[in-house]
């Protein structure tokens, strides 16, 4: 494929993969805004329900990188077909669940078909683009994520709030039906098929570039989530009206639409060059929360921005280790796409731990610091791994 333009069968499933990456989203997301309703329902503590996020989390990154691995050999089309379908079956036993151990267990089986299904997604957008448009493609593939935050999961929890929990997985389960029916027929039937070995697959992670490349998506989510994570105390002590909160929180979620947008033209030249600034940004952004959040308005603006440099990193390392697992293990693509949603949740979960520490240590605007420090970390790594490509490009 040498043209670089899209035809219109690329545009259906560009959007058939933001239709599943939505509803996967949905499904993820929604759970931390139905939690009370769950813990009430069954009869269990809020901590306890909370485990039905955490489980969800650790599981999705643990298995996402096994199974990919131990199915790269599978047809794509019929793989991830079986999966959707899975994933319907397993919501609509959400839906009929009555105790804590039956929810979780389904919680954790739904992780490991999201995973699976997010780097699947990936690696279909990416391959079967125009070389030009994969950025392009792939930051659609992620807007599902980003439209699943500011749609999928209001809806839900309005309909949770109607109807009790078990309706929202109502919902969840029927766009995965429409997921599936969108899926089965735009799917191509010629996806590429790898034989390899688990060893060879997991032989990319001995790579130190991969690891490199890992650790930047891990520490740009871990500088937004150190701050983001604490952003509703951070509006009460800017002085924002109880009821203006969940306004506030969906035009962040908006507003990471065009961060999104803004991910795909990054990562369409040079896109590891360009990053290697965007983290300084970033960086800038955050600290900057410290003096602005004293006004009301300064503060509400800052945060917008925060919301706007929040995920520019998507698209560009998603392409970026696939790339360089094409030069290192080509057979192992599989495992590299997966890696970018693994190392989302892991800077979720460090840079949340992190502003934790630092908030119960007394000062809560001291987070910003904290967000600033790691995307600067972010910045510097980024900065060496352009370094080396350069290297091996004029060695070559």
């Amino acid at each position: 494929m040498h043209s670089t333009k899209l035809s219109k069968q690329h545009w259906l499933l560009i959007l058939t993969l933001s239709l599943l990456t939505f509803v996967l989203g949905t499904s993820e997301f929604v759970i931390v805004g139905i939690l009370t309703d769950i813990s009430s329902s069954l009869h269990m503590t809020n901590v306890k329900a909370g485990t039905l996020v955490s489980a969800f989390a650790i599981t999705f990154a643990i298995a996402t990188p096994l199974v990919m691995s131990a199915t790269s050999h599978f047809p794509k089309r019929k793989w991830m077909l079986f999966l959707i379908g899975s994933f319907i079956v397993l919501n609509a036993l959400c839906v009929i669940s009555t105790s804590y151990i039956m929810l979780l267990a389904l919680r954790i089986m739904t992780a490991i078909v999201t995973g699976v299904l997010i780097s699947l997604a990936m690696i279909v957008a990416s391959e079967t683009m125009p070389i030009k448009k994969r950025g392009l493609a792939i930051s659609f593939v992620f807007g599902g994520f980003t439209l699943a935050n500011v749609v999928g999961v209001p809806i839900g929890i309005v309909i949770a709030e109607e109807y009790g929990w078990n309706a929202t997985f109502m919902l969840t389960t029927f766009l995965g039906g429409l997921a599936f029916l969108a899926s089965f027929f735009v799917l191509p039937h010629r996806l590429s098929q790898v034989r390899s070995s688990i060893r060879d697959q997991f032989s990319l992670l001995t790579k130190p570039r991969i690891l490199m490349a890992f650790f930047i998506p891990a520490l740009g989510f871990g500088a937004t989530y150190a701050v983001f994570t604490y952003l509703v105390p951070i509006l009460k002590e800017m002085g924002a009206p109880n009821n203006s909160v969940s306004i506030i929180l969906f035009c962040y979620g908006f507003i990471s639409i065009f961060s999104n947008i803004l991910a795909g033209k990054i990562a369409s030249h040079n896109a590891i060059g360009r990053l290697r600034f965007v983290f300084l940004v970033q960086a800038v952004v955050l600290t900057s929360l410290f003096w602005t959040t004293n006004q009301f308005v300064l503060g509400l603006i800052n945060i917008g921005l925060m919301s706007l440099m929040a995920i520019l990193l998507t698209t560009s390392t998603q392409l970026y280790l696939i790339d360089l697992a094409g030069i290192y293990q080509p057979k192992a693509t599989g495992l590299a796409a997966s890696l970018m949603p693994v190392a989302s949740n892991v800077g979720i979960a460090f840079g949340s731990a992190l502003g934790g520490i630092v908030y119960h240590q007394g000062n809560l605007m001291n987070v910003t610091w904290v967000g600033g420090i790691v995307a600067v970390c972010a910045s510097l790594l980024t900065f060496f791994s352009h370094h080396l490509d350069q290297k091996q490009k004029t060695s070559e």
